[in-house]
């Protein structure tokens, strides 16, 4: 189905930064973004172990856990829902969810509200009882962190967006998702393979095709019908340009300028950490206004604020998740500290005369 040499090569080339990164041998050639790889990591499972239930941490990106739950009808699988505590996955309550019916663990780091997971601790307990540990990671902060691989992980995948993708109304991205080798038939997608020609040169090939269209359907491990190659391409062209001590530096720069905004907005009145855990460039807040007219405030001045927890996570109604880029400037930090300064006094003002006429 693919002889382009220079198409195979960028996929392979893709599938070798990916391995380096995450610390696991085997990569596919991308996916079409980082939820439904969640899913996909669902059905290898299955075929796995043989059990129909995950086990998922509330920290997990919200639309990973809905594009989860929506295969998983699909799949016939049990889904069980892990709760939070200050900020991470509470071990506890993970370690009563396993059993010996646990097909797989879900876990993400940083998690949805920028906080890092103790990922090996975690694993562990899944590890005992059988299942796999799929852990969801934020590509960019991998050259501060460390690798999912090292961490017990079986799988890593997320959204490839952060390597260079631009934001238009919500894409084009591509999706990643690396694998120990005892998975490496099971992976969903396509994998592309070095080989030497009948002249003895270098070529590349498509070594594993899993898709519907490519084998037999009841064989198929996945029904994407694209792999989002060129978007996987600028990936790792975003990569290369920044290379290996690139990717360092731009994770520390990140950790200091998150470091200095998680500093600057907590100094505000009516601001404080909604955890004490610590981040790398996503931070969550919890404000003492209600968060929409803060945002609302905010957005007449220009600035997106950050986004309010609680659309998706009921208990912190009174949460905001920031982010910080290494586009985000100090001076871009201090200005928006200064404009949720406003914000909040104003809306806590009005809704203190509010009461009072009410009261009258």
């Amino acid at each position: 189905p693919e002889i382009s040499q220079g198409h195979l090569q960028a996929m392979f080339e893709f599938q070798t930064a990916m391995s380096e990164l995450t610390g696991l041998p085997v990569s596919n050639a991308a996916l079409y973004e980082g939820p439904s790889s969640v899913a996909s990591a669902g059905y290898l499972a299955i075929g796995a172990t043989g059990r129909r239930r995950f086990v998922v941490s509330r920290g997990v990106h919200p639309h990973s856990r809905e594009t989860l739950a929506t295969y998983s009808e699909g799949y016939r699988a049990e889904i069980a829902e892990v709760d939070l505590r200050t900020g991470v996955t509470d071990a506890d309550a993970l370690a009563d969810a396993v059993d010996e019916d646990v097909a797989a663990v879900f876990l993400q780091t940083p998690n949805f509200l920028g906080a890092i997971e103790d990922v090996a601790a975690l694993a562990e307990r899944a590890r005992e009882a059988g299942a796999l540990v799929v852990v969801a990671v934020d590509p960019i902060t991998l050259g501060v962190l460390r690798p999912p691989g090292e961490c017990g992980a079986d799988i890593a995948l997320g959204e490839g967006q952060p390597l260079g993708g631009r934001l238009d109304y919500g894409g084009p991205s591509f999706g990643f998702f690396c694998a120990t080798e005892e998975h490496l038939r099971r992976m969903p997608g396509r994998i592309a393979g070095e080989t030497v020609d009948v002249d003895g040169r270098r070529g590349f090939v498509l070594a594993l095709q899993t898709r519907e269209q490519h084998i037999r359907r009841e064989k198929a491990t996945h029904n994407i019908c694209t792999s989002q190659a060129l978007n996987a391409l600028g990936g790792i062209v975003y990569l290369s340009w920044l290379g290996k001590q690139g990717l360092v530096e731009l994770g520390e720069l990140m950790v200091r300028r998150t470091a200095y905004a998680r500093e600057r907005l907590t100094a505000v009145d009516g601001v404080a950490p909604l955890h004490e855990g610590p981040v790398v460039r996503e931070l969550a807040v919890r404000l003492d206004a209600p968060v929409d007219q803060v945002l609302d405030r905010c957005a007449a001045e220009g600035i997106a604020a950050g986004y309010p927890l609680g659309r998706e996570y009921p208990e912190y109604e009174d949460g905001l998740l920031v982010a910080i880029t290494e586009r985000r400037s100090k001076a871009d930090i201090d200005r928006l500290a200064d404009a949720l300064a406003r914000a909040v006094a104003q809306t806590a003002d009005s809704g203190q005369q509010t009461a009072e006429v009410v009261r009258s």
